[in-house]
């Protein structure tokens, strides 16, 4: 018995997960949260094997299938998903609902009101932001070199999904102030702290990630110091840049912190960048090369 994946598309029966109704849902996390042997004995009975887009029919079988924490603080609610039986790494498809559907399926929507920056709500958004942080960048859009690594969020983690013409393309997550910092401390955060954001590939250069900092500014507008947890990567850096130039206003609010973020943990980051650039430009010049291209190259930093 060969099956299709679960596209989302054509008829009420195949819907995208987000557009679900919650009464045709059944109780979704709690069926993530039962017996494991049940719901993998159910997902073997729904196909025998899939046809996943531009691979053979993949067998469905108990050895090619894992079970993924979708939170970081619940061991117990868990993801049934088939992995690519040459790569156990490779999320080939997630068993929702009583079907198969492809993570990149489960990341979409037909909805035309869900669009721009949306907080994270229902569960089936938690289990978005799940696909787009953990399968998304975790194992398909993630660079060889790139060590950054964002483990499943809280349960009740603070986060925004930024919807593009029908697909979850960003997301990100903020710390609150008074939050703990984690499970192992009584400490707890003294600002409130951007702490995760990812930009899907395809989406990139479009500007999402200045539009997600500055949804996150204006969403506390009383706090006079907000945080970017450290460190910062390249890309983020750049991307704080041109936001920073772009709302000057906001240069002395931001902040590159460590937890909890009192005054000891933080570095202006406008700042940071100021004396970077400065250091770029007191560097002796390597031979060969006059002044014109090196400052060419400082501007396309």
């Amino acid at each position: 018995m060969a099956s299709r994946l679960r596209t989302g598309r054509g008829g009420a029966g195949s819907l995208f997960l987000v557009d679900i109704k919650d009464e045709n849902l059944g109780n979704l996390e709690t069926g993530l949260c039962n017996n494991q042997a049940k719901l993998m004995e159910e997902a073997l009975a729904a196909a025998e094997d899939l046809s996943v887009p531009g691979q053979k029919n993949i067998k469905v079988e108990a050895s090619s299938m894992s079970f993924l924490p979708l939170y970081r603080d619940d061991s117990e609610c868990c993801l049934l998903v088939l992995t690519d039986p040459q790569d156990k790494n490779t999320v080939l498809a997630i068993y929702l609902n009583n079907s198969w559907r492809l993570p990149e399926d489960v990341i979409k929507t037909s909805d035309p009101l869900r669009e721009g920056l949306k907080q994270v709500q229902t569960c089936q958004e938690r289990i978005v932001l799940f696909v787009l942080n953990c399968i998304i960048f975790g194992t398909l859009e993630r660079s060889l070199t790139d060590d950054t690594v964002f483990v499943p969020h809280p349960k009740k983690e603070d986060a925004r999904i930024f919807w593009k013409s029908g697909e979850a393309a960003a997301f990100y997550t903020v710390k609150r102030k008074g939050n703990l910092c984690d499970g192992h401390t009584s400490q707890c955060y003294m600002l409130p702290v951007l702490d995760t954001m990812f930009v899907r590939k395809k989406f990139r250069r479009c500007g999402l990630g200045i539009k997600m900092l500055q949804d996150f500014c204006q969403s506390f507008p009383s706090e006079d110091a907000l945080g970017l947890s450290s460190p910062l990567s390249a890309e983020m850096e750049k991307v704080c840049q041109k936001f920073l130039e772009t709302y000057p206003k906001q240069q002395p609010r931001l902040w590159e912190v460590e937890a909890p973020g009192d005054w000891t943990q933080r570095v202006n980051i406008w700042l940071k960048i100021q004396l970077e650039q400065n250091a770029d430009r007191s560097s002796p010049m390597p031979e060969g090369q006059d002044g014109e291209a090196e400052e060419g190259r400082i501007n396309t930093n």
